[in-house]
């Protein structure tokens, strides 16, 4: 059953949609219309679609800059903000889903299926390439430190993506650095999310620190919540097949730690994930009984609470308003589709 998205996503998505719009509408045709498909805005004729993401990323660097000072309007500073985080956000998942071989997203095929892989790459880039004027061009006099905070996080995410990739051609990946990927991969940037909102409003370095403390914990939860989807999810929920990531013979955190316990399931599961010719369904579902049986399913549930309860350690003294909607996102992150 799908939870209930939060009515702060949906006023954050009507915030920063227009600045987003604006800046994918500078692009030339043919890679507006593959960054425009892939937004959801369009179908793949060019013609209009109401759909979208959920706008996580941008709440969150609307409700940081709240948390500062509730009477902080989503003005220049953080919608630009917020239309970066997002840009940059949707420039890893055009190149995922071409490195990843996935097929579906959001319930629709993905956009190098539609347009080809170069096409899709080069809509990435172009993405990545806008969110630095969204930030450099806002009135903000914080607009360079924001930059910076953006692009160093990117530089972590890709940092993260390559030793995803890498991960795939090992036969030894220990919990340790898997870990690590996970949160290059996915806490960076929301850890950046959950902070930039302040920079560009000037809060104190002290507050900054606390709001990126507080997104790099949510953000492992996120990503430990994604690997448990990537095994179990609801096809009808996660936009992808069910069992996609052992499909696919990912190393995610709930599969390396199976791998690594030591037990009878985690060796079957090692024996299953070296075979050469591709996992039947049987065995798929065998493998994921393995994941089931090692308890890496369990510790990664107490793992993503753990983190959840880190997360709300840090987040700083702030309006009430601000603080429970990030409170609530926090949960919404952990509860969303398990």
């Amino acid at each position: 059953m799908t939870t209930a998205l939060p009515p702060v996503l949906r006023t954050a998505r009507e915030s920063v949609d227009p600045a987003l719009r604006k800046a994918v509408g500078r692009l030339d045709p043919d890679t507006r219309r593959v960054c425009e498909y892939h937004f959801g805005w369009s179908d793949a004729d060019g013609s209009p679609d109401g759909g979208g993401g959920k706008a996580l990323r941008p709440a969150m660097v609307l409700l940081s800059a709240r948390s500062v000072d509730a009477a902080v309007a989503p003005g220049d500073g953080p919608i630009a903000a917020a239309a970066a985080v997002e840009l940059v956000h949707n420039f890893s998942l055009l190149h995922d889903d071409v490195m990843d071989g996935d097929t579906s997203r959001r319930h629709r095929p993905t956009a190098w299926t539609v347009f080809g892989r170069p096409a899709a790459l080069l809509a990435g880039d172009a993405l990545l390439a806008l969110s630095t004027d969204v930030l450099l061009e806002s009135s903000s006099s914080h607009a360079v430190a924001a930059a910076r905070s953006l692009c160093a996080a990117t530089r972590t995410l890709i940092a993260g993506q390559a030793a995803d990739l890498d991960f795939e051609r090992r036969q030894e990946v220990g919990l340790d650095e898997c870990l690590r990927m996970a949160h290059d991969k996915t806490a960076a940037l929301l850890a950046c999310a959950t902070s930039i909102g302040a920079c560009c409003v000037g809060a104190p370095r002290e507050t900054v620190l606390r709001l990126h403390a507080f997104g790099t914990e949510l953000g492992m939860a996120f990503q430990l919540v994604d690997d448990l989807l990537g095994l179990w999810g609801d096809p009808e929920v996660t936009g992808k097949p069910v069992l996609s990531d052992l499909r696919a013979r990912k190393k995610s955190v709930p599969v390396v730690h199976a791998l690594s316990s030591g037990s009878a399931p985690g060796d079957r599961l090692r024996q299953l994930y070296a075979q050469p010719e591709p996992l039947t369904e049987d065995q798929l579902h065998e493998a994921a009984e393995m994941v089931r049986r090692a308890g890496s399913a369990d510790w990664t549930h107490q793992e993503c609470r753990r983190r959840l309860t880190a997360a709300h350690q840090h987040l700083p003294d702030g309006p009430h308003g601000a603080t429970e909607a990030l409170t609530e996102l926090a949960e919404f992150i952990v509860r969303r589709k398990l």
